[in-house]
C-alpha cells in the first residue's frame, strides 16, 4: 500500500511510541487520526503532524469503552470519508507480582483492579478499534492495515503477568485477524518493540539505564523512530500479514 493519501488512525498518539508513528505517517505524506486521552499531548500531535502538509485531527478517547470507540471511528469515517490503516498503540502499566512473599509470607497479591484495568486497555481497547476499523474499511471496500503493537514482554516478563498476558493477545489477535480478513483485502500484523527511549525510560539514571541496557545486544534503547519505521515497512509491504516483528536490539527475555 502506498502511505501517501491514506488515512492512518493510531491510538496513543498523544506522545511516545504513537507520536512518532504519527510523524513518520504524516512525513510520508499520510492523513492522521490521532487518537489518546489527554487534549494538551494530541494537541501537539496535531501540530507537528500539520506541519508536514498533511490533514490531522484529534480524538478524546477511552479505547475501553465500546461506546467511545464506536462513536470515534465514525466520526474519522465522517470526517475523512474512509480509513486506510490502524495501528493499535495506546497501553497502560500497572505492574506487581502475582504474589509477594516476605520471610516466608505472602505480604501481597497482584490486584484484580491491577490486572482488569491493563487487559481493559491493552487487550479489549485492542479489540474494540480493531472491530470498528475492520467493520469500516469492508463498508468502505478499499482494504486496510491493521497494526497491533505487542511488546517484548509477551515473552514472559517479572512483574507483568497483565502486561505479558495482553501484549500477547494482541500479536495472536493479528495472526487471527490476518485470517479472517483477507478475503476483504485487510492485512493484519504486529510490531513486539524492546525498552524504547520512550518518556518513562529515558527519565532513568545513568545507573538504572546502565542495568536497563546491559542485557541488550547493542547495548542501547530502541529509538521511537525505529518502531515506527517498522510500522510504515508493515504497510507498503502487500505480502506482509499474520506475522510479529520483533524489534528489540537482539534481547531476548
Amino acid at each position: 500500500m502506498q502511505i501517501k493519501g491514506k488515512i492512518v488512525a493510531i491510538t496513543g498518539a498523544g506522545r511516545g511510541l504513537g507520536r512518532a508513528m504519527a510523524l513518520e505517517f504524516a512525513t510520508r505524506g499520510a492523513d492522521i487520526a490521532a487518537l489518546d486521552l489527554n487534549t494538551e499531548d494530541l494537541a501537539e500531535t496535531v501540530k507537528l503532524c500539520t506541519a508536514a502538509g498533511i490533514t490531522a485531527r484529534s480524538y478524546r478517547c477511552n479505547v475501553a469503552v465500546e461506546s467511545q470507540v464506536s462513536e470515534t471511528f465514525s466520526a474519522i469515517a465522517r470526517d475523512f470519508a474512509r480509513l486506510d490503516v490502524l495501528v493499535n498503540n495506546a497501553g497502560i502499566v500497572k505492574d506487581a507480582l502475582l504474589v509477594k512473599v516476605r520471610d516466608g509470607q505472602v505480604a501481597g497479591r497482584m490486584s484484580l483492579e491491577q490486572w482488569q484495568a491493563v487487559i481493559d486497555v491493552n487487550l479489549t481497547g485492542v479489540f474494540l478499534c480493531g472491530r470498528e476499523a475492520a467493520a469500516h474499511m469492508i463498508a468502505a471496500g478499499h482494504g486496510g492495515v491493521i497494526i497491533n503493537i505487542s511488546s517484548i514482554s509477551r515473552h514472559g516478563n517479572i512483574g507483568q503477568g497483565n502486561y505479558a498476558a495482553a501484549k500477547a493477545g494482541v500479536a495472536a489477535l493479528a495472526e487471527v485477524w490476518s485470517k479472517e480478513l483477507a478475503r476483504y483485502g485487510i492485512r493484519s500484523a504486529a510490531i513486539a518493540p524492546g525498552f524504547c527511549a520512550t518518556d518513562i525510560l529515558s527519565s532513568m539514571t545513568p545507573e538504572t539505564l546502565a542495568k536497563v541496557t546491559a542485557p541488550v545486544p547493542l547495548k542501547r534503547l530502541g529509538e521511537p523512530a525505529e518502531i515506527a519505521h517498522t510500522a510504515a515497512y508493515i504497510v507498503e509491504n502487500d505480502f506482509f500479514t499474520g506475522r510479529c516483528i520483533e524489534v528489540d536490539g537482539g534481547l531476548r527475555l
